[in-house]
């Protein structure tokens, strides 16, 4: 008790002191050290909170490079999860934190696989120091996440408050850019950045917002609400789905029937030896009549700047005109040569957005294209590592992609019947993530903590209710 009411004078001292400082000196910061100190108290004192708060604070974060014009870094949540990081491994050196069960999932095998190779392929890049900078990113998301994650999973009832508290924070940014985008009559051109500065733009909103709808439904139905809660659960679907067909995306459209086509599947029971053969039959009939689908693909003019919504769903497959959907081609164009070029080690994790210019080929440009190769990754959360670590960074990819539907779908089977609500919930964060991978193959946000907070968040519920399930059975 001592030496925590000592910790906790010597933190007053330092915040009295930096804010007669700054006010001395008629400067704001002060305000941002106040926060920085709470945060750091927060965080070794209240660790379990800071925890499901970066869960609120995730889609109301706000990049600093916009600001700066230096480097990026989202705040509040990257520092946060930097200092976890180190504060649980600090912790752990100290004492055994981690449970022996996390490290036998095969989800954990996969990250574990998967950053090796970064750290690998940092060695053998091209630009290392960027390279590293991206190890470590990955490392402050993952770490507190996916490790320490399913120590705070182990009561129910956390998985539910880290659940509404995402809901939440998207709520109001759902709002903000919809009584934003309204001022504007809800023009598509203004929908590409009335989102800011919570989004860099309307793809990343469009897919953390198509992320949230299976989760607001899985809320509505988990169990029986009281009226005043069933109220805000409807109030929150009409808004979500508003903010999703505002959002002008796409490929957030398409993944929302992504999922309720997976939805389907898993509700019926549909076996994969069927599920199969249905694909290998659909795949054949595509072989053999891919002539006709590529004139009718000549023949689409629509453009995805249209706001009526079948149209625009209709230009998805526009790859004649659509300049969007030509510069992703010439994206994707790009990373198959970079991987033809370094097939085993590939350019370097991070490097890709520095190194693709000069594997444009000028057939392939567009109006938005860059001769410097400036404007962005890969549009995709496959191609991209496959470019920047080789093959075995796709592998990488793939398997977790794998291992989390696996351990997500088989775990909903094996759910008890009588625990209706953490099923539901179970089936709601399977749901949300096809949604995002399915996103995947044609944007990545994996570097942002606007989709890895959720995705990797919800992997630890997995590791958690797992673990929970197993020490049942025994």
């Amino acid at each position: 008790m001592f030496k925590k009411n000592s910790i906790i004078l010597l933190f007053g001292a330092v915040y009295i002191l930096l804010t007669l400082y700054f006010v001395w000196n008629n400067q704001a910061y002060f305000s941002l050290a106040s926060i920085g100190l709470i945060a750091v108290y927060a965080a070794i004192f209240y660790t379990d909170f800071t925890f499901l708060s970066i869960a609120f604070l995730t889609p109301l974060s706000i990049n600093i490079e916009e600001y700066t014009q230096s480097f990026g870094l989202y705040i509040p949540t990257e520092p946060l999860l930097f200092g976890m990081m180190v504060l649980l491994l600090m912790m752990n050196i100290r004492k055994q934190l981690f449970p022996v069960e996390i490290w036998k999932n095969p989800i954990i095998w996969a990250v574990i696989f998967y950053v090796l190779w970064i750290f690998v392929t940092s060695i053998t890049s091209s630009q290392s120091i960027i390279s590293f900078k991206f190890l470590l990113a990955r490392l402050w998301f993952m770490v507190p996440l996916l490790l320490y994650g399913p120590l705070v999973f182990q009561k129910a009832k956390n998985i539910r408050t880290f659940v509404w508290l995402y809901v939440i924070g998207m709520m109001i940014a759902i709002a903000y850019t919809l009584v934003v985008h309204a001022s504007y009559g809800f023009g598509e051109k203004e929908g590409h950045w009335v989102m800011w500065p919570f989004f860099k733009d309307h793809t990343i909103y469009g897919a953390m917002v198509a992320f949230t709808v299976p989760m607001v439904f899985g809320l509505y139905f988990s169990k029986k609400h009281s009226p005043l809660i069933q109220a805000i659960l409807l109030f929150f679907i009409v808004l979500n789905l508003f903010g999703l067909y505002f959002s002008y995306t796409r490929a957030a459209w398409l993944s929302v029937f992504a999922a309720v086509g997976v939805w389907a599947l898993i509700h019926f029971r549909v076996k994969f030896s069927l599920l199969a053969s249905a694909t290998a039959i659909i795949g054949i009939a595509l072989f053999f009549s891919w002539d006709a689908i590529q004139m009718d693909m000549a023949r689409n003019k629509s453009e995805h700047t249209t706001e009526d919504f079948g149209k625009k769903l209709e230009s998805a497959t526009n790859v004649t005109t659509d300049a969007s959907n030509l510069e992703r081609l010439n994206r994707w164009s790009c990373a198959m040569s970079m991987f033809e070029d370094r097939p085993f080690f590939g350019y370097g994790p991070g490097t890709y957005s520095f190194e693709y210019a000069r594997f444009q080929e000028p057939e392939n440009l567009t109006i938005i294209s860059t001769n410097f190769g400036d404007a962005g990754n890969a549009h995709s959360e496959y191609l991209g590592p496959m470019a920047e670590m080789g093959f075995m960074g796709l592998i990488a990819m793939l398997l977790i992609v794998t291992s989390i539907f696996y351990k997500g779908i088989t775990l909903y089977y094996k759910w008890p019947e009588t625990d209706s609500e953490m099923k539901t919930l179970i089936l709601m964060m399977i749901l949300s993530l096809v949604t995002y991978f399915v996103h995947a193959f044609l944007n990545n946000f994996l570097d942002t903590d606007k989709a890895a907070v959720p995705i990797w968040g919800f992997c630890a519920c997995f590791i958690a209710l797992e673990m929970r399930l197993n020490r049942a059975n025994k």
